[in-house]
């Protein structure tokens, strides 16, 4: 049985005794097999700074208008396919949390100026090649993508945080590991030929 983002409202502010979820800084959602987001019952969530929807069944991000303080959103272990519809919390949104999910395409976060943490862990992406998205994303600082298939393209862990760091020079973290500067010196080495 599937419960709507208005029903989890609901549930979230008996919960804490009638507190109004319009007024809370942090929604936790996660458990509560939510399969369609609901702009409407989101909405309302004005003061929200850290919305918390992992562990549901979405299939499909949505804009996200009046969420205008929102720095964090978790939406790891659904079924998303694509990022996307990010707009309304460009300006605003410092983390996403995005692991365990089928996301193939770094598509959709060139409009998160803010962004300093990206975890994509466990998702499709194929090839390395997907970071030349995460370009426009100067303030990225975290990132986690162990557990996609790029990582098969190289030999060992050490050469995907090498390669990660050639697409995205301004990284201090990659995969819950802080960047070494041997690893910063070997990203910026011009590549050698076999």
């Amino acid at each position: 049985m599937t419960t709507t983002c208005a029903q989890a409202l609901k549930q979230w502010e008996a919960k804490n005794e009638g507190a109004p979820a319009s007024e809370a800084t942090e929604m936790n959602l996660c458990n509560q097999s939510i399969a369609k987001l609901d702009i409407k019952a989101l909405g309302t969530l004005k003061k929200c700074e850290k919305l918390s929807l992992s562990t549901n069944m979405i299939d499909k991000m949505i804009a996200l208008p009046g969420m205008t303080e929102l720095k964090i959103l978790s939406l790891g272990r659904n079924n998303l396919k694509k990022i996307e519809k990010l707009e309304d919390v460009s300006g605003t949104l410092e983390q996403l949390w995005l692991s365990y999910n089928s996301i193939s395409s770094l598509d959709g976060l060139s409009c998160l100026a803010n962004l300093t943490t990206l975890y994509c862990s466990n998702n499709l992406i194929k090839s390395f090649s997907e970071l030349d998205k995460l370009k426009a994303n100067e303030k990225l600082r975290d990132v986690l993508f162990v557990g996609n298939p790029m990582y098969a393209e190289v030999a060992s862990k050490e050469e995907a945080r090498i390669e990660i760091l050639r697409q995205l020079p301004n990284l201090l973290k990659i995969d819950g590991e802080f960047v070494k500067p041997s690893e910063l010196e070997a990203a910026q080495a011009p590549p050698t030929s076999e």
